[in-house]
């Protein structure tokens, strides 16, 4: 009998743990919904066929159970230009996806654009819908988006070519005026206006042949990176830069030059004349202006050669040089080995060679050598049986530490005085009303405007701003 009450016993014992079993839930799911990080990603001006940056978002489950999310779709399914990514699974549609009780994922959203026929920028939309308890929420996509020009590893010009100014121009790798082995004797001229963004490490080269910038005030040529986001507004080295190789007669008239590796460089005994003005190169990872190999530069004036990584202009190797009105300005925000303008006659060839140049007939005048650091400018020269350093320094302002004293250093130079520009930090150069390089520049060797357009009269100020 007490076998027999035992075995029932143990028999109703299955047959509860069973019922508990069968009846037990699997998870705890919470019934209510999620929150999100932003109701809607925007993304800035994207071009077409260039990726953007990665945006990331949050999802969010506030409660103390678990989650499921039973749907996630990207509406404009696989044609969209967005592509999403939910736990590092890429795909324009997802299911039962779990978020445990007040915890949270991370959603990551990229968007790359077709090509079309606009010439204006155009918001793209599309959303994501997530499906979670019988309630759909979305989350907005907006992208500004833009048709642009491309050159791809291309000779831009053939013979005689004007770039187009209604809609941007994008670089990617080399874009040549002129190649070695290729052709020369070209020209390509880029209108007021023109807007050209380089991809990572793209350059445009002139090679024997011939460069016109000719922008205008108000209407400036532009140069910079293509990623458009504001994160990319000060990082130097997107692209490599403009480079003039035994270039034939060229010119740059109102351009904006920002963020490459060096932003203008001139190398080679040029078959005509080099003029730079009234355009602004800054935040170069080396050099904003660098000339070697004999490289001239024959009239560069009302510009500003501001932060670089190393200095703001090198003239390393530069034969001759005219340059007036013009800052070196440097505030470089970090360590940097260079000065805001550095000169010298000589340089180190691979093969461990000696190479010096002549340098002749050169003049400053009318300049700004500024910056962050105690010397700012460095003339670094060899003297050699037969070579000559002819430059003369005129009336400028020079921070340096140990001051030079050379014949070539007129008496109108200014030694380490304050320039009280209005504000450095924001790079903003004028002159405030007390500066004593208001009224103190040689009227000889001055400009009749400013890059403003502001008359400099008898008595000009220093450097770019009249005013």
């Amino acid at each position: 009998m007490y076998k027999i009450m035992k075995l029932f016993l143990f028999s109703i014992s299955l047959v509860l743990m069973a019922f508990l079993v069968s009846c037990k839930k699997d998870k705890n799911f919470t019934k209510d919904h999620l929150d999100f990080s932003t109701d809607t990603l925007l993304f800035d001006t994207v071009f077409t066929t260039v990726g953007s940056t990665t945006q990331r978002f949050k999802i969010y489950n506030r409660n103390l159970g678990t989650i499921r999310i039973d749907e996630i779709e990207l509406m404009g399914g696989e044609s969209s230009p967005f592509r999403i990514n939910f736990d590092g699974v890429p795909g324009a549609y997802h299911e039962n996806i779990e978020i445990p009780g007040n915890d949270s994922l991370f959603g990551f959203v990229e968007v790359t654009l077709d090509v079309n026929s606009a010439t204006y920028p155009l918001v793209i939309s599309d959303s994501i819908r997530f499906l979670t308890n019988g309630l759909n929420q979305y989350l907005k996509l907006d992208v500004w988006g833009q048709d642009a020009y491309f050159h791809t590893n291309e000779l831009v010009a053939d013979e005689i070519e004007m770039w187009n100014n209604d809609k941007p121009h994008v670089l990617y790798g080399i874009a040549a005026v002129g190649y070695p082995g290729l052709d020369s004797n070209l020209t390509l001229t880029i209108p007021a206006g023109t807007q050209i963004y380089a991809h990572k490490n793209a350059r445009l080269i002139v090679y024997k042949s011939t460069l016109k910038i000719e922008g205008s005030l108000g209407n400036e040529v532009t140069f910079k990176g293509d990623r458009l986001e504001n994160f990319y507004d000060d990082i130097t080295g997107q692209w490599w830069g403009i480079q003039l190789i035994e270039a034939e007669a060229s010119s740059i008239n109102y351009a904006v030059i920002r963020n490459a590796v060096i932003g203008i460089g001139v190398y080679e005994t040029p078959l005509g004349d080099f003029t730079l003005t009234n355009s602004i190169i800054n935040n170069s990872n080396f050099f904003n202006l660098h000339v070697s190999d004999g490289g001239r530069l024959d009239n560069v004036e009302n510009c500003l050669f501001g932060d670089a990584g190393t200095s703001s202009v090198f003239l390393e190797q530069c034969g001759y040089f005219r340059i007036r009105q013009c800052n070196f300005v440097n505030y470089w925000n970090g360590g940097r080995n260079g000065p805001a303008l550095a000169i010298r006659n000589w340089k180190i060839l691979a093969d461990e060679t000696l190479e010096l140049v002549n340098v002749i007939d050169s003049r400053i005048d009318n300049c700004i050598i500024y910056g962050n650091s105690a010397d700012e400018f460095v003339v670094d020269t060899i003297s050699f049986e037969g070579l000559t350093f002819e430059v003369t320094f005129n009336s400028s302002l020079i921070r340096r530490e140990e001051i030079y004293a050379y014949p070539n250093y007129t008496p109108s130079i200014s030694w380490n005085l304050d320039p009280l520009f209005v504000d450095p930090a924001l790079k903003d150069y004028h002159l405030q009303d007390g500066s004593p390089l208001k009224d103190a520049g040689d009227p000889l060797f001055s400009t009749p405007l400013d890059i403003e357009g502001t008359p400099r009269g008898g008595s000009p100020a220093i450097g770019l701003y009249e005013l």
